[in-house]
């Protein structure tokens, strides 16, 4: 009998020591996506332009990194803030512990290298090596042409630098050890000829990530065979928000015609249009940034239709608004 207890002893000791092992081998080995390259970007007039672009119309790195006023539809964002950082992902939105977007104005990343911003935006891995929450879409960053991913560090630049106080994320447990198997290395591509629409309008797809929001998602990962299709949930304060199908099935875009589809962004850009005052606690809201893609050029958002007419079609009508229930618990924003 002690001779059992003491391999069971002998046994417990291995399966600790490999436990300890293996989180060491996250905490120290992981990321692993390579240091950040020697990298100077030069300020060109015609990469700040096309960084700006990018920034506010297609990646919408402006989404994320400014302060929108979710007191109106789509959450327009507040002039002035381009860059502050500050908005927050938590708990109840069903992220694992509190996230804040970052300070990308030179405030924030004055001590960053290019290198270091090339990096972060394509891997997901900061200047100290630490991984970053991945609802920043840096898996779609990495398969971008190099040269638009200068353009967007040139503007950041640019940008006036303006002091923003963000607290520090908080990431549960296992989270902590997960977040740090998610970061991979960048695959670059080169950009298509906007004369190639298809491909143009795919690379513009990506960059955008309509595939993230618009595909149902298991366990935080997009399913591909359903890519497109609609249907990933978004709990908020007042309901639960459903993408639509964007695929070529009549449950989707099936009966859009390209002129349709152009008009539907552009829409947010009539001198007439006033966003309307929203209850976010109570009324359906959107957290698609509509004002930002409808400064997308026509010729840019219709090889996105052209592109999205060609992937396969999937039968999914989606019901976009569920209200909560009068009386049920009601998330914080």
């Amino acid at each position: 009998m002690k001779k059992v207890f003491k391999w069971l002893g002998i046994l417990v000791g291995i399966i600790v020591l490999l436990v300890i092992a293996g989180i060491g081998y996250l905490n120290y080995a992981l990321p692993d996506v390579g240091e950040a390259p020697e990298l100077k970007v030069e300020l060109t007039p015609e990469r700040v332009e096309r960084g700006k672009y990018l920034a506010h119309s297609v990646t919408l790195c402006m989404d994320c990194h400014a302060t929108r006023d979710w007191s109106q539809f789509a959450g327009p964002m507040v002039p002035g803030t381009e860059g502050v950082g500050g908005e927050r992902f938590d708990r109840n939105m069903g992220f694992p512990g509190v996230f804040y977007s970052k300070n990308i104005t030179p405030h924030g990343i004055g001590n960053w290298t290019d290198g270091e911003l090339y990096r972060v935006i394509t891997t997901g891995v900061r200047n100290d090596g630490e991984p970053i929450f991945p609802v920043m879409p840096y898996h779609y960053y990495g398969r971008m042409a190099d040269e638009d991913i200068y353009s967007i560090i040139a503007y950041l630049r640019t940008l006036p630098s303006t002091p923003s106080s963000i607290p520090e994320r908080e990431v549960d447990f296992p989270f902590t050890l997960i977040m740090r198997l998610i970061p991979q290395k960048g695959e670059p591509t080169v950009m298509p000829e906007p004369t190639d629409t298809k491909a143009y309008g795919q690379y513009l797809t990506n960059a955008a990530a309509c595939r993230e929001c618009h595909t149902p998602a298991k366990d935080g990962q997009v399913i591909p065979e359903l890519e497109y299709g609609g249907g990933r949930t978004f709990e908020l304060p007042g309901g639960t928000l459903t993408t639509p199908n964007l695929t070529p099935h009549a449950t989707g875009l099936g009966y859009w015609s390209k002129e349709q589809f152009i008009a539907k962004f552009k829409g947010y850009q009539d001198s007439t249009y006033q966003s309307p005052k929203i209850d976010f606690m109570h009324e359906y809201n959107s957290i698609m940034p509509w004002m930002m893609y409808s400064t997308m050029t026509e010729r840019d958002l219709a090889a996105i239709y052209e592109y999205l007419k060609t992937v396969k079609p999937i039968d999914n009508e989606t019901v976009k608004w569920k209200p909560r229930a009068q009386g049920a618990e009601v998330a914080k924003h």
